[in-house]
């Protein structure tokens, strides 16, 4: 019998992408039927502690090739490497589906948060690494602006670092108004698939967090549900709209974040861990997006979290408050340090510790 992922892009119109650019997972979750990877900062380091023995060689020669280079020059330089590679392995989907599926993304410099022309930038370079290449951008207020450009420019989105209806909005408002420039301009857009990531298991950790923080006592179950609850609001407002964005939904926390979505035309990324407990799992293969969540479960975290109101309303945020929203500050602290941490594994290859043999 077909794995439960395999079913799922098989029967419904949920398709599913490898949360890695790890060659060994990714290879794994292509024969289960995915049609897309992504990477970031946090991924890369994983598939370096993971997969070091692949690309030690690489990174010597890297270094050895440029002379004068950074340690961060260096470590974009095998972050680019990493994407190509495993946007080789998705070459043919992305033939297969005429480029309607079959790409990975790369994710811009999270330092760049603030700075929508550097995001930019970094978008049209990375774009050009390969036919299939999606690029991952912020949704901070100069986030969103890049994603306008970007789109104007011809560049595939994938926005990220998000977990809230407005933020998705937003994207999607930004993805339109850079469509239409385009075809404004005669330019083509036909083969054009971006995508809005809601990072709804980061949206759960943060109602936990505020709720510890702040001393609120919300049903425990409820916390669990206040990623989906966002997720399916937002896949409601894309129905009614008709925005041509997708919705992504990512970081999996628990099984309810594959099987709750199954059904809606949206994109899971899922973590190979995850995927192993989704096949080894014998929760039903069926449509879900269309249930709504428990009305009780949605007043109890709306009546006592405000930063779950900002999360579930579409106008709960302006996109000016998007850079200190909670998840957000935490998500780009995550990505920044994992960046830092990127560079301290090339340090140890340029520069190695003269102390220990």
């Amino acid at each position: 019998m077909a794995s439960p992922l395999l079913r799922t892009v098989s029967t419904t119109s949920t398709d599913y992408w490898n949360d890695s650019c790890s060659i060994e997972e990714l290879t794994y979750a292509i024969s289960h039927g995915a049609v897309g990877a992504t990477t970031n900062p946090n991924i890369v380091l994983n598939v370096l502690n993971k997969e070091m023995h692949l690309w030690e060689d690489r990174i010597r020669a890297i270094i050895a090739e440029n002379p004068t280079w950074s340690e961060s020059e260096v470590t974009w330089k095998l972050i680019e490497e990493m994407a190509v590679r495993g946007a080789d392995l998705l070459q043919p989907t992305f033939e297969r589906n005429s480029g309607r599926k079959g790409r990975l993304s790369i994710q811009t410099n999270p330092m760049f948060y603030r700075n929508c022309e550097a995001i930019v930038a970094q978008a049209r370079h990375f774009a050009e690494l390969a036919p299939n290449m999606q690029v991952k951008m912020p949704v901070t207020a100069a986030g969103v602006m890049a994603v306008e450009e970007s789109t104007y420019h011809g560049i595939n989105v994938n926005a990220t670092v998000s977990f809230t209806v407005p933020q998705a909005i937003a994207v999607a408002e930004a993805v339109e108004r850079g469509l239409n420039r385009r075809a404004a301009e005669g330019k083509d857009v036909s083969n054009m698939r971006p995508v809005c990531t809601i990072m709804i298991g980061r949206t759960d950790d943060w109602m936990k967090v505020v709720a510890k923080r702040d001393g609120i006592h919300v049903d425990p179950v409820a916390l669990d549900w206040a990623g989906i609850a966002v997720f399916k609001n937002a896949y409601r407002i894309w129905q009614e709209r008709g925005y041509r964005v997708r919705l992504l939904a990512a970081a999996y926390r628990h099984l309810g974040h594959w099987s709750e979505l199954i059904g809606g035309d949206v994109v899971l990324t899922i973590p190979y861990e995850w995927q192993l407990k989704i096949n080894s799992s014998d929760i039903p293969v069926m449509a879900r997006m269309q249930n709504a969540v428990e009305a009780r479960l949605i007043d109890e975290l709306y009546a006592k979290i405000p930063d779950f109101r900002r999360a579930y309303d579409p106008d709960g945020m302006k996109a000016a408050e998007f850079d200190s929203y909670g998840a957000t500050v935490r998500t780009l602290r995550a990505f920044i340090s994992a960046v830092h941490d990127l560079n301290g594994v090339i340090r140890d290859f340029m520069l190695p510790n003269p102390d220990v043999r």
